[in-house]
C-alpha cells in the first residue's frame, strides 16, 4: 500500500472525531451503570461495558483502515461486498446461532457477528455508486432498480426476523433518494401510495410484532407483557426528572425493573440518572454529530462522496429518532439500537466504521475536483 499523503493528516475532521469519541465515552460510562445491579451487600457489574471498550478499539482500527483507502476505490468493491453480505445473510438460516429466539448471528468463535449490520454499508455504499451516475430527478424506473437492491437484504434480514433492521435498510436507502432527487410525480404518486399501503404490512407481520404495535397504541392493555418494556422505560426517565437521580443511583434500571437497559433501552438509564437535562445535552451531541455529517456531504467534491456521507447521515439519524421515539413511547418497540450509547459489537463496529467513512470523504475533499 503506497504511504498516504501527510496533506491528509491535515484536514482530519476532528470535530466529528471528537463527537464520536465523546458519544462512545457517554455510552460506556452509561452501559457501567446499566450493567449494575443491586445486592444486598453492595453493588454487582456485568462486564458489557467492558466488552463494548474492547469493541471500541476493533472499531476504531476499522475506522483508521478506511481512512487510509481513498473512498473512490469503494466504487469497484461496491458489489462484491453486496453480494457477500447476502451470501452470509442467507448463511444466518443454516448456521446461524439463534438468541433471543431470533436467529440473527454467525457465531466466530470468540464472537458474534451479525450480517445484518453489514447489509446495512453494503446497501449505502451501493445506493452511493448508483445514485452518482444518475444525472437528473429519479423517475419511476429508476427509482425501482435503486430500491431493489435495498429489498434483497432488507427481505432476507426481516425473516430472521429482525423488522427493526430491514426498515433501517429501506430508510437508509430512501433518505439517500430524497437527498438525490425525483421527479414531482414520482413524489406525489409516493406520498398518496405509503398511507394506503402500511395498513397492507399488518398481515406480514408475527404474532409478537402484532402485539408490539397494539401494546405501543395502549401500554396499560398488556402491563406484563407486551407493554411491560414501554412502561417501564416511561417510570425510568420520568423519575429522573430534571437533574435525574445520579449516577449509579438509578432505581429502576439498578433494581432490574427496566428491561434490556444496555441495549435498546439504555437511554432510560440516562434519562433516570442524569435527567431531563443530562438527556438534552446528550440529544445536543447528536445533533452536533449529525450537523457535521451534513457538512461533509455538503462539502464533498464528487457526487460519489457526497452520498456516502449522506447515507451515513440518514443511517445514524435514523436510528437516533427510531430508538428515542420508542424508549420515550411515541414509536412501537422494534429493536433498533441508539449508536454508541447502547451495548453490541457488530453495531459498534460498523458506527466507527461508518464514521470513518465519512472523515475519509472529508480528508479527501481538497485533493481532487468535482467528477
Amino acid at each position: 500500500m503506497a504511504p498516504i499523503d501527510r496533506r491528509l493528516l491535515t484536514h482530519i475532521h476532528w470535530t466529528l472525531f471528537c463527537l464520536m469519541a465523546l458519544l462512545f465515552l457517554c455510552g460506556v460510562l452509561n452501559l457501567y451503570s446499566a450493567s449494575g445491579f443491586r445486592l444486598e451487600d453492595g453493588i454487582s457489574v456485568a462486564p458489557y461495558y467492558q466488552k463494548q471498550l474492547i469493541w471500541g478499539l476493533i472499531g476504531l482500527s476499522g475506522m483508521v483502515a478506511l481512512m487510509l483507502v481513498d473512498y473512490r476505490h469503494l466504487k469497484t468493491m461496491a458489489w462484491p461486498l453486496f453480494w457477500i453480505t447476502v451470501g452470509l445473510l442467507v448463511t444466518v438460516f443454516f448456521a446461524g446461532k439463534s438468541i433471543g429466539g431470533a436467529r440473527r448471528w454467525l457465531g466466530l468463535g470468540f464472537v458474534n457477528f451479525q450480517p445484518g449490520e453489514l447489509a446495512k454499508i453494503s446497501v449505502l455504499i451501493v445506493g452511493a455508486r448508483l445514485l452518482a451516475r444518475e444525472k437528473r430527478p429519479l423517475d419511476f424506473a429508476r427509482l425501482f432498480c435503486i430500491l431493489g437492491v435495498g429489498l434483497i437484504p432488507a427481505g432476507l434480514v426481516v425473516l430472521q426476523p429482525d423488522l427493526g433492521s430491514g426498515l433501517s435498510i429501506l430508510l437508509i436507502l430512501g433518505g439517500m433518494i430524497l437527498f438525490r432527487g425525483v421527479t414531482a410525480r414520482v413524489l406525489k404518486t409516493a406520498c398518496m401510495a405509503v398511507p394506503c399501503l402500511l395498513p397492507l404490512g399488518w398481515f406480514l407481520l408475527h404474532g409478537y410484532q402484532k402485539r408490539r404495535i397494539l401494546s405501543f397504541l395502549d401500554p396499560s392493555s398488556d402491563p406484563l407483557g407486551a407493554g411491560y418494556h414501554i412502561l417501564q422505560s416511561e417510570i425510568a426517565i420520568g423519575s429522573g426528572r430534571f437533574w435525574g437521580k445520579g449516577f449509579l443511583a438509578g432505581t429502576q434500571s439498578q433494581l432490574r425493573f427496566l428491561p434490556e437497559k444496555h441495549t435498546d433501552f439504555a437511554v432510560a438509564v440516562f434519562g433516570e440518572e442524569w435527567g431531563f437535562a443530562g438527556t438534552i445535552i446528550l440529544l445536543g451531541l447528536f445533533c452536533l454529530f449529525l450537523y457535521q455529517i451534513v457538512t461533509v456531504a455538503r462539502d464533498a467534491k464528487d457526487l460519489f462522496g457526497s452520498y456516502l456521507a449522506a447515507g451515513v447521515f440518514f443511517y445514524f439519524f435514523w436510528q437516533i429518532l427510531i430508538n428515542i421515539g420508542m424508549v420515550l413511547g411515541l414509536m412501537p418497540v422494534v429493536g433498533i439500537p441508539l449508536p454508541f450509547i447502547s451495548y453490541g459489537g457488530s453495531a459498534t463496529l460498523m458506527n466507527f466504521c461508518l464514521v470513518g467513512l465519512v472523515l475519509n470523504v472529508s480528508m479527501r475533499r481538497f485533493l481532487f475536483k468535482q467528477g
